[in-house]
């Protein structure tokens, strides 16, 4: 089946803004084109993005459908492709990334990229004090913003199984649920996922994060189960 024909670009159209040195000598010697998308992507964030620094996150990336579905090659999983195709970028010098204790920044390797680098690094700048993306916010974070704020870093095994979860139960749900094991003190996916999983078999009262329909919750509701023997008490 052919890719449908694309109708042009509307009136008044947005634009952003890439460095000529991409586009006349860099582009010609990038031959993955998912090292290609994904830092034409990493450009185009981060022009629209208020603030300083301006970056993105590995996990904005990660749950961004529309960049993963243009990285599906049918032999490997979207998650995987992602995180080579960064590995490459990163290699090539187009773009640096910082890894802290609990996420991974990207920037473009330009004169204020170089500069916000030693800030990200010292860990002055996290995820939940960012400058927001030009444009009207998110209704709430999306699963894999909640993962990194509460848990860690986004590996892409763990991403595929966010991107599950997130395709199985309702936003709310998935807030709520990390709140719960916030709230406990258990703060790895594998309990929260068995929230989940509670929630969907036994039903809960919507509007009442972190509570069951007949009572609260208990730690040790969650160490029953199919991942019972994945949770670390």
């Amino acid at each position: 089946m052919g890719t449908e024909r694309f109708n042009g670009f509307p009136p008044r159209a947005d634009y952003s803004a890439v460095p000529t040195l991409l586009l006349t000598r860099v582009m010609s010697e990038i031959k993955d084109i998912a090292e290609l998308k994904v830092t034409l992507y990493v450009v185009q964030a981060i022009y629209h993005r208020k603030g300083y620094p301006r970056f993105v996150t590995y996990g904005e990336l990660a749950g961004d459908p529309v960049l993963l579905n243009g990285l599906e090659d049918g032999t490997k999983a979207p998650g995987e492709v992602l995180r080579q195709a960064i590995d490459r970028a990163v290699a090539r010098g187009t773009l640096l990334s910082v890894k802290t204790g609990t996420q991974e920044f990207l920037v473009v390797n330009d004169e204020a990229g170089r500069r916000a680098l030693p800030r990200l690094a010292g860990g002055a700048v996290t995820v939940s004090n960012a400058p927001a993306a030009t444009g009207p916010p998110p209704a709430r974070p999306n699963i894999f913003t909640l993962y990194e704020q509460n848990i860690g870093m986004l590996t892409p095994m763990i991403a595929e199984e966010l991107r599950a979860a997130e395709a199985e139960y309702p936003p709310r749900w998935v807030e709520d649920a990390f709140k719960e094991a916030a709230a406990l003190n258990k703060r790895n996916w594998r309990y929260i996922a068995r929230i989940l999983e509670n929630w969907a078999t036994e039903g809960r009262e919507s509007g009442k994060p972190g509570r069951h329909p007949k009572k609260r919750a208990r730690p040790e509701d969650y160490y029953k189960g199919r991942f019972g023997h994945l949770v670390s008490r």
